[in-house]
């Protein structure tokens, strides 16, 4: 069972910090490589770049519940939530 997760490259599980803006501020933001991979999956599905997908989830997040109370966490969730609603990432 284990065999599928454990096979994954460590470099997966690596985080990797990149510098976006967002509503004019420079913000970085750490995350794993693996969550990085399907940021970037997400974006080309929208035809814009991984700073821009961010910055426009940020602003309809803060327009719907007034805060983002952590924006790396909230990636993460937009991953898993794209992960378990869309076709395989293989």
């Amino acid at each position: 069972m284990c065999e599928l997760y454990a096979q994954e490259p460590q470099t997966s599980y690596d985080s990797t910090k990149r510098s976006i803006r967002i509503q004019g501020v420079v913000t970085s933001i750490s995350l794993e490589n693996k969550i990085w991979q399907i940021l970037e999956r997400i974006a080309a599905d929208e035809k814009v770049t991984v700073p821009e997908f961010i910055s426009t989830l940020y602003q309809e997040v803060i327009e719907r519940h007034g805060s983002v109370k952590n924006l790396a966490s909230m990636l993460r969730v937009t991953c898993l939530t794209y992960a378990l609603n869309s076709k395989p990432l293989c």
